[in-house]
């Protein structure tokens, strides 16, 4: 969406749960937010909505009533949603063309009724949420874990919202059972073991989430090795009136915030920077132990900073880095010969490969955030990778940019916000260093 252009409700119907009964939500949406995370693996929306009341006629009687009693709003109403750009491209959210896009009231929060008035938050959320509390996964999977990825999608959510190249291969197979767990749990719980074939040995880690595109499983280093969105034109921040060499009000960064501040006590209690690992074998009673160092896969791993990791020494006269002695132990018991007919040696998605790495993965890539507000552009998803630029503080040049902060990062969450005089996206950004990247220079 433009810069300029302010949004149009198309189409915002609110249909009763017995499919009978629809409202047209247009005049009284005062606001629509919709949201995306990459941790989290449903998309949801809100939509406050203010009426005077005489919207619908009674379930049981010819007179007008307020939507909240007429309908009635109970909770797993639908509602279709269209949202456009006044623009000439007419872009913006389609969450009617289809009745597997409809999203879903999941709550009613702050009903606030007059006399001649009423308001509420409609709290949306995907079919596929809902679906998520009414089904279990029960049976065996075996084969690689992006295979049941897809299944559970297919069989279980009943969804076909996801491509293929969406659900990223991964290279370490694992046979499991569902134990009566819910669909999204059970996918976000075999991203944290999932290793992408990419990446040979280097770092585990993914990401299970939903766009407007639909659902996406991705690895983190996959999501950095993407191209930037806006390559050829990234967004920037200024505080003064621009010399004319950036006329593209599209891509300027209305606000932002940086937060610098890292809780390093926090990541050394989870073992972001180096862990001990030991796993009992229960075939011949052995316990493996090794260490595992972030400073042993930075250079295999794709970072989107300048890759130098520098962490203090443990103290005065030591030569030993933070980042090499490890600060927690993590344990468990291997999965061998458990699952598969007859006695099987081999380990189930080795935990030596993948338990640390991902751990790691998750705790580095919030090294740096930054929080920002840009003018609505419904082109960019959670999970998509952009440039900025931002000013270096100086008294000498206003046009400088600073190098620490600047560069690509990852979309980790939005939200695109609409009322009927203005629009504008607001966007969360991670990435797990600090610097320009050399090949984004």
């Amino acid at each position: 969406m433009s810069a300029t252009g302010s949004s149009l409700y198309e189409i915002l119907i609110l249909e009763s749960n017995d499919k009978q009964r629809t409202v047209d939500l247009k005049l009284g949406a005062v606001s629509i937010d919709y949201y995306e995370d990459i941790f989290s693996p449903a998309i949801t929306a809100k939509i406050r909505v203010i009426n005077t009341g005489d919207s619908i006629k009674g379930e049981k009687t010819d007179k007008l009533e307020s939507i909240y009693n007429g309908l009635p709003l109970r909770g797993g109403e639908r509602v279709r949603m269209k949202v456009l750009d006044k623009g000439d491209e007419k872009k913006g959210l389609d969450f009617a063309s289809t009745s597997s896009k409809y999203l879903h009231v999941s709550s009613i929060t702050e009903v606030i009724s007059e006399s001649q008035t009423e308001s509420f938050l409609l709290n949306l959320v995907s079919r596929e949420a809902i679906a998520n509390e009414t089904t279990r996964v029960t049976r065996k999977y075996t084969g690689t874990i992006d295979q049941s990825v897809s299944k559970i999608l297919k069989d279980i959510l009943k969804t076909t919202r996801f491509d293929t190249e969406d659900i990223e291969k991964s290279q370490n197979p694992y046979s499991f059972i569902g134990n009566l767990k819910k669909p999204f749990t059970t996918l976000v719980w075999l991203a944290s073991k999932a290793v992408p074939v990419s990446s040979g040995d280097a770092t585990a880690g993914f990401v299970f989430y939903q766009t407007k595109d639909g659902f996406k499983f991705k690895s983190i280093d996959g999501l950095m090795k993407q191209e930037p969105k806006n390559k050829n034109t990234p967004y920037y921040y200024t505080e003064v009136n621009e010399n004319g060499t950036k006329t593209n009000n599209d891509f300027k960064i209305l606000n932002y915030f940086t937060d610098k501040n890292q809780n390093l006590i926090e990541k050394l209690r989870l073992g972001a920077y180096a862990s001990q690992n030991m796993f009992f074998n229960p075939l011949n009673f052995n316990i493996s132990n090794n260490t595992f160092k972030l400073s042993k896969y930075k250079d295999k791993a794709e970072s989107l900073g300048a890759k130098e990791f520098k962490l203090p020494t443990l103290g005065e006269g030591s030569n030993t880095s933070l980042a090499e002695s490890p600060t927690r132990i993590i344990s468990g018991i291997l999965d061998i010969g458990t699952l598969d007919k007859g006695i099987s040696i081999e380990k189930n998605a080795d935990p030596e490969k993948y338990k640390s790495q991902s751990l790691m993965r998750y705790n580095v890539l919030l090294t740096q955030t930054i929080s920002m507000m840009i003018p609505c552009n419904t082109d960019l998803s959670a999970g998509d990778l952009i440039k900025c630029e931002f000013p270096k503080i100086s008294s000498e040049d206003a046009n400088e940019i600073d190098t620490e902060v600047s560069g690509a990062y990852i979309i980790k969450e939005l939200c695109h916000h609409f009322e009927p005089n203005r629009s504008y996206t607001s966007l969360k950004l991670v990435r797990d260093n600090f610097g320009i990247n050399k090949k984004d220079q």
